[in-house]
Order: C-alpha cells, then structure tokens, then sequence
C-alpha cells in the first residue's frame, strides 16, 4: 500500500514527489557498510544450506535407490515438504529455534531436498547394473563401490542437482527477511519497500541475488568440468 500526501493542490504518492531513481550509485556506496554483511549472510545461508542438505539427500536417494517400494514414499516426503508456504514452515520452526540463522537455515535444507534427492536418485540409477556386478565381481565391497565406481559415474546429475538447488536457495534465502535473516532481502524489503517503496536498494538487492546465483552457478559448473573430466573427453569424440 502506498503511502499518500496531502498537499494544497491534491493528493499525491509520495514516492512520486521525491526523488526515486531507479538506481542511485552514491545510495550503494553510502550504504556499503550495511550491504557487505548482509551480502555475507546471504552468502553463508545459501552454502550451509545447500550443502546440509547434500548431506541428508545422498542418504535418502540410496535408501531410495536400495528398493523400489520405498522411492516412492522418499520422493513424496521432499515434495510434501516443498510445498509448505515458507511463511508457515518458518511458523513452525521459530519457536524452537528463535528469529535466528538457523530457522532460515532449516527451512533452505528442507526446501533443497525435493531438488537434491531426485538428482541424486538419477545420477545412483544410472549406473549400469553390469557395471556394478564386474565391480563386485573384482572383490569391490559396498562402500569402495560406490566411492570408486557409483559415485565418479553419478556425479554428473550429482553437480546438476547442486546447481539447481543453489540457484533456487539464493532466491529463497530473501524470505527469511520475515524472521530479520534474509540477507540481501533485508535491502529489498527494509530500504526499500518499507521505505516508501525507494527503488534504489530493491533494484540493487534484486541485481545481486541475480549476479550471486549466476557466480554460483558458473562456479559449480567449473567445479563439476573439473572433476569429471571423462565427459568433456566423451564430447570431444
């Protein structure tokens, strides 16, 4: 709702009659000291999350993996969760948890496993079953098996699971700004919107989430060319 002045001549919106300029550079610069925290805690709440939540899906997608009866209740499970409103689920949490990093946090994990657990489940299927019996056939035990042989051959839809999720965490970790922990949220709703809709930190806040993703992203792909360096060698050919 916008808010409304009256003046001799009408009323006016009064982020019409100040200035508000899509974006304002000397607005960056004077606010640099508030933005960089806040840009690491947007940050630091995306790779926690993501990557507890690796952890807790690689168990759930072998559990999947392990007999067809039980993938379809586990991939239920992450869907049931997605679809909670993020306004509810951090309903629930808070009070245990307090408005604090680790409500956004539980919530970002439990929100990445409808992503992760169905990359991961595709990447474990993959592997051809003759593939797994000549290992086995080689003396190969359950964990060497899959360090050795699972894993290298699953972790192209391993690496596309984690960019999903990361670029999707970026853009769910301004939510948390309900809690007073959405990183750059913080600047899109606080400096902007609850400052009379000011434009300047909205468009700013919005450009970084975009840039940020993208640098993860990319980061996570270089990564993923960097330890699968078969695949390149199989394009080539």
């Amino acid at each position: 709702m916008r808010l409304v002045v009256s003046t001799a001549v009408g009323s006016v919106l009064a982020v019409d009659e100040a200035p508000n300029p899509w974006f304002d550079v000397s607005w960056v610069v004077h606010n640099w000291p508030t933005i960089m925290p806040l840009l690491g805690q947007h940050v630091r709440l995306t790779v926690v999350s993501v990557l507890v939540g690796a952890v807790i899906a690689l168990p759930l997608a072998l559990l999947a993996r392990s007999s067809r009866v039980l993938t379809g209740p586990v991939l239920a499970f992450s869907t049931i969760v997605y679809t909670i409103p993020s306004l509810a689920m951090f309903a629930f949490i808070a009070p245990y948890t307090g408005l604090t990093e680790l409500t956004v946090e539980i919530g970002l994990v439990l929100y990445s496993l409808v992503i992760l657990v169905r990359n991961f489940l595709v990447g474990l299927q993959s592997v051809p079953p003759e593939v797994r019996e000549a290992a086995r056939g080689m003396g190969y035990g359950a964990g060497r098996l899959f360090l050795q042989v699972e894993l290298p051959l699953a972790l192209p839809s391993f690496i596309t699971g984690l960019r999903i999720a990361t670029v999707s965490t970026v853009a769910l970790v301004t939510v948390g700004v309900i809690v007073g922990q959405g990183g750059l949220g913080q600047i899109i709703i606080v400096n902007g919107f609850g400052a009379n809709y000011y434009r300047p930190p909205i468009v700013f806040g919005t450009l970084a989430c975009v840039v940020l993703a993208l640098a993860a992203d990319q980061l996570l792909a270089l990564a993923g060319r960097a330890l699968t360096p078969w695949t390149r060698t199989r394009a080539a050919a």
